[in-house]
Protein backbone atom coordinates (compact mmCIF):
# COMPACT_ATOMS: atom_id res chain seq x y z
CA UNK A 1 0.00 0.00 0.00
CA UNK A 2 1.28 3.45 -0.73
CA UNK A 3 0.03 6.36 1.67
CA UNK A 4 -0.46 9.54 0.49
CA UNK A 5 -0.90 12.78 2.51
CA UNK A 6 -1.63 15.93 0.65
CA UNK A 7 -1.66 19.05 3.64
CA UNK A 8 -2.03 22.88 3.47
CA UNK A 9 -2.72 25.09 6.10
CA UNK A 10 -6.54 24.46 7.57
CA UNK A 11 -7.38 21.73 5.48
CA UNK A 12 -10.49 23.15 3.85
CA UNK A 13 -9.40 24.50 0.13
CA UNK A 14 -6.22 23.21 -1.51
CA UNK A 15 -5.38 19.95 0.56
CA UNK A 16 -9.17 18.67 0.69
CA UNK A 17 -9.53 19.46 -3.26
CA UNK A 18 -6.09 17.57 -3.71
CA UNK A 19 -7.00 14.50 -2.20
CA UNK A 20 -10.82 14.51 -3.81
CA UNK A 21 -9.32 14.82 -7.13
CA UNK A 22 -6.39 12.55 -6.66
CA UNK A 23 -9.01 10.04 -5.41
CA UNK A 24 -11.14 10.00 -8.44
CA UNK A 25 -7.87 9.39 -10.80
CA UNK A 26 -6.71 6.91 -8.57
CA UNK A 27 -9.87 5.19 -9.04
CA UNK A 28 -10.12 5.55 -12.43
CA UNK A 29 -6.82 4.25 -13.50
CA UNK A 30 -8.32 1.13 -10.98
CA UNK A 31 -5.33 1.63 -8.12
CA UNK A 32 -7.40 2.17 -5.51
CA UNK A 33 -6.66 -1.22 -3.56
CA UNK A 34 -3.14 -0.04 -3.30
CA UNK A 35 -3.34 3.64 -3.10
CA UNK A 36 -4.28 5.19 0.81
CA UNK A 37 -5.29 9.09 0.24
CA UNK A 38 -5.75 11.54 2.73
CA UNK A 39 -5.46 14.85 3.55
CA UNK A 40 -4.14 17.28 6.84
CA UNK A 41 -3.82 21.17 7.46
CA UNK A 42 -0.41 22.44 9.76
CA UNK A 43 -3.11 24.71 11.48
CA UNK A 44 -5.54 23.64 14.07
CA UNK A 45 -8.10 26.32 12.85
CA UNK A 46 -10.99 24.08 11.15
CA UNK A 47 -10.46 20.67 12.74
CA UNK A 48 -13.79 18.36 12.56
CA UNK A 49 -15.05 21.31 9.65
CA UNK A 50 -15.73 19.94 6.08
CA UNK A 51 -14.10 21.80 3.57
CA UNK A 52 -15.09 25.26 2.85
CA UNK A 53 -18.03 25.51 0.83
CA UNK A 54 -16.52 27.58 -2.00
CA UNK A 55 -14.37 24.28 -2.47
CA UNK A 56 -16.77 22.44 -2.16
CA UNK A 57 -18.96 24.61 -4.80
CA UNK A 58 -15.79 24.16 -7.20
CA UNK A 59 -15.28 20.66 -6.52
CA UNK A 60 -18.95 19.80 -7.61
CA UNK A 61 -18.60 21.68 -10.82
CA UNK A 62 -15.83 19.68 -11.54
CA UNK A 63 -17.26 16.56 -11.24
CA UNK A 64 -16.22 15.99 -7.65
CA UNK A 65 -18.08 15.45 -4.19
CA UNK A 66 -15.84 16.18 -1.20
CA UNK A 67 -16.69 14.20 1.64
CA UNK A 68 -13.13 14.77 4.11
CA UNK A 69 -13.61 16.49 7.36
CA UNK A 70 -10.43 19.16 8.68
CA UNK A 71 -7.80 17.45 10.83
CA UNK A 72 -4.29 18.88 11.83
CA UNK A 73 -0.58 17.48 10.55
CA UNK A 74 0.80 15.72 13.68
CA UNK A 75 4.42 13.76 13.87
CA UNK A 76 2.80 10.52 13.75
CA UNK A 77 1.76 11.29 9.83
CA UNK A 78 5.78 11.00 9.28
CA UNK A 79 5.22 7.25 9.98
CA UNK A 80 1.77 6.60 8.58
CA UNK A 81 2.97 8.39 4.86
CA UNK A 82 4.72 6.85 2.45
CA UNK A 83 4.25 10.96 0.33
CA UNK A 84 3.66 14.24 2.30
CA UNK A 85 2.39 16.58 -0.05
CA UNK A 86 2.37 20.43 0.85
CA UNK A 87 0.80 22.99 -1.06
CA UNK A 88 3.00 25.27 -0.73
CA UNK A 89 6.93 26.27 0.50
CA UNK A 90 5.32 27.87 4.03
CA UNK A 91 2.79 24.80 4.88
CA UNK A 92 6.43 22.81 3.96
CA UNK A 93 8.40 24.73 6.43
CA UNK A 94 6.03 23.86 9.13
CA UNK A 95 6.08 20.25 8.54
CA UNK A 96 9.76 20.28 8.48
CA UNK A 97 9.85 21.54 11.82
CA UNK A 98 8.12 18.71 13.23
CA UNK A 99 10.79 17.14 12.39
CA UNK A 100 14.37 18.41 13.30
CA UNK A 101 16.41 15.72 12.72
CA UNK A 102 15.27 15.49 8.81
CA UNK A 103 14.35 11.37 9.33
CA UNK A 104 11.56 12.22 6.87
CA UNK A 105 12.80 14.54 4.60
CA UNK A 106 12.71 12.34 1.72
CA UNK A 107 8.64 12.13 1.83
CA UNK A 108 8.23 15.55 1.61
CA UNK A 109 7.80 16.84 -1.94
CA UNK A 110 5.81 20.40 -3.04
CA UNK A 111 2.84 19.56 -4.91
CA UNK A 112 3.69 21.76 -7.65
CA UNK A 113 6.95 20.19 -8.29
CA UNK A 114 5.07 17.83 -10.98
CA UNK A 115 3.32 20.98 -12.12
CA UNK A 116 4.62 20.90 -15.76
CA UNK A 117 4.01 24.65 -16.38
CA UNK A 118 5.64 25.91 -13.10
CA UNK A 119 7.69 23.26 -11.54
CA UNK A 120 8.20 24.21 -7.53
CA UNK A 121 5.48 27.14 -7.43
CA UNK A 122 3.12 27.15 -4.75
CA UNK A 123 -0.28 26.17 -5.00
CA UNK A 124 -1.98 29.60 -4.18
CA UNK A 125 -4.08 30.03 -1.40
CA UNK A 126 -7.89 30.83 -2.78
CA UNK A 127 -9.54 31.08 0.47
CA UNK A 128 -9.60 35.36 0.67
CA UNK A 129 -10.45 35.57 -3.13
CA UNK A 130 -13.49 34.53 -5.44
CA UNK A 131 -14.55 31.08 -7.39
CA UNK A 132 -11.73 32.55 -10.38
CA UNK A 133 -9.29 31.25 -7.53
CA UNK A 134 -10.72 28.35 -6.49
CA UNK A 135 -11.19 27.22 -10.51
CA UNK A 136 -7.50 28.07 -10.92
CA UNK A 137 -6.31 25.92 -8.17
CA UNK A 138 -8.56 22.94 -9.46
CA UNK A 139 -6.20 23.53 -12.73
CA UNK A 140 -2.87 23.79 -11.15
CA UNK A 141 -4.36 20.23 -8.89
CA UNK A 142 -5.65 18.89 -11.82
CA UNK A 143 -2.21 18.72 -14.00
CA UNK A 144 -0.34 18.47 -11.06
CA UNK A 145 -2.06 14.94 -9.55
CA UNK A 146 -1.57 13.73 -13.20
CA UNK A 147 2.05 13.91 -13.25
CA UNK A 148 1.88 12.86 -9.78
CA UNK A 149 0.92 9.84 -10.48
CA UNK A 150 2.45 8.94 -13.58
CA UNK A 151 5.64 9.35 -11.40
CA UNK A 152 4.14 7.34 -8.81
CA UNK A 153 3.69 4.35 -11.29
CA UNK A 154 7.00 4.74 -12.61
CA UNK A 155 8.34 4.63 -9.67
CA UNK A 156 6.56 1.75 -8.14
CA UNK A 157 6.31 0.08 -11.36
CA UNK A 158 2.96 -0.41 -12.21
CA UNK A 159 0.28 0.76 -15.06
CA UNK A 160 -3.05 1.79 -15.61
Amino acid sequence: MINVLFVCLGNICRSPLAEGLFRKKVLERGWDSFIHIDSSGTGDYHIGEMPDHRTRENAKNNGLILESRARQFSYEDFGNFDYIIPMDASNKTNIHRLDPDEKFRDKIILMRMFDPLEKGADVPDPYFGGAQGFQNVFEILDRSTNQFLDWLAERHSFEG
